[in-house]
């Protein structure tokens, strides 16, 4: 049986991430995933402050940078009416106040800058085609065992494995929650967008039950679309089939929309659909030495487009943890949690709230609700900074 010093269970964005952090922190990293390539599905990501920080910490944001778009604006329409709602400046203020930029960019773009970083560096090293069968807790050591008949012997398991995370059953047996949302994803070239867009802002249509975002990414050759509506035939005996959230539901949920709004949805590539789930909180995410980390901790809804900047905090801090501690793995580990899930937890909880906010109807909710939008101003940061963190904080 092979020992690996730290091994890492997943190879997307969190992965990777934990992997560059923790070798850059001076610890040799393994890092394992199932897929024959590293590879992301999906179109884009949203990066804001907190995650660019660490990006910068780990010396790949002029990489990211060369390959991302930095929006103007953040600005919130009514899918109906089309009305102005509200509008988010990320210009001058918002760089001085943070200390980074926002970004939007293509996931697998993402994942290339971090995976040739990795590959760089002489204290990483990656193995595809890995399927993890089972995990064995050893209590000072952890045990991986894979579909080929190897197994792994590490000093410490990083399970980084998504929202369903062998790790995680280790700790709990609660299953992913779901509103029965769904969405659709997908970016076309500039050249086949037909209808006027916004090169340098980020949109949010919002309306009842249902949202679409929209933004240019890889330098702006790109437009990425998000389209999310609640599937009105979902039902707990079909959840894990697709005999709800249909395209055909997809054209209902966005009928009544304005004429732009019902365009851009007839752009969307039908194929394949996303149906969003997150997870309670956890009190406890590690079992000997075994952690969680990313969506296999604290797998949440997009409303906040965190999930991704939440894994790349996770990595910072649990690299850090290791330097401190001077590699005890117990103790880092355990300071690693204490200070992650507060804030994941709270993260998970207010982007559920958040997307109440966005699909909330009913004529007296929604009439509150775009009132307090239009009463903010386009440079009123103060329901960020919890999230984002001001520079000097």
């Amino acid at each position: 049986m092979r020992h690996i010093p730290l091994l890492v269970i997943g190879g997307g964005i969190g992965g990777m991430a934990t992997g560059l952090a923790l070798a850059q922190a001076g610890f040799e990293t393994h890092i394992v995933e199932q897929a024959q390539e590293f590879t992301e599905i999906g179109a884009g990501i949203q990066l804001a402050p907190n995650a660019l920080r660490v990006l910068e910490s780990l010396g790949v944001l002029d990489a990211v940078s060369d390959v991302a778009v930095r929006p103007r604006n953040l600005v919130f329409l009514h899918a109906d009416t089309g009305r102005h709602m509200t509008t988010i400046d990320f210009g001058a203020a918002f760089l001085e106040r943070y200390g980074q930029s926002y970004s939007v960019l293509h996931r697998g773009d993402l994942l290339d800058v971090l995976l040739a970083a990795c590959r760089e560096h002489p204290k990483v090293t990656l193995e595809n085609n890995r399927q993890v069968v089972d995990i064995e807790d050893h209590t000072t050591a952890a045990v991986v065992r894979f579909a080929d008949g190897d197994s792994y012997r590490t000093d410490a398991l990083i399970g980084a494995d998504g929202l369903r995370s062998r790790a995680r059953l280790l700790l709990s047996e609660d299953r992913p929650f779901t509103e029965a949302y769904v969405a659709y994803r997908g970016a076309l070239p500039m050249s086949e967008i037909s209808v006027p867009v916004e090169p340098d802002d980020e949109i949010i249509w919002l309306g009842a039950n249902r949202h679409l975002v929209q933004y240019p990414i890889r330098r702006g050759e790109l437009y990425n679309q998000v389209a999310v509506f609640r599937s009105p035939s979902y039902t707990p005996e079909i959840e894990h089939t697709d005999q709800w959230g249909g395209p055909d539901e997809l054209d209902a949920a966005f009928a009544t929309s304005c004429e732009q709004v019902r365009t851009s949805v007839r752009m969307f590539n039908r194929s394949r659909r996303w149906p969003l789930y997150d997870r309670e909180p956890l009190a406890n995410w590690t079992r000997g030495r075994i952690t969680l980390l990313g969506d296999a901790a604290h797998p949440m809804f997009q409303y906040l487009a965190q999930g991704a900047c939440q894994a790349i905090e996770d990595a910072e801090c649990l690299a850090r943890q290791m330097a401190e501690h001077n590699g005890d793995i117990d103790k880092a580990l355990a300071a690693y949690q204490a200070e992650r899930i507060p804030r994941t937890a709270l993260v998970q909880r207010v982007a559920r709230g958040w997307g109440h906010v966005w699909h909330a109807e009913g004529d007296v909710i929604e009439a509150l609700r775009d009132r307090l939008f239009r009463l903010r101003s386009a440079d009123d940061y103060t329901d960020l900074d919890w999230l984002y963190q001001p520079h000097a904080a």
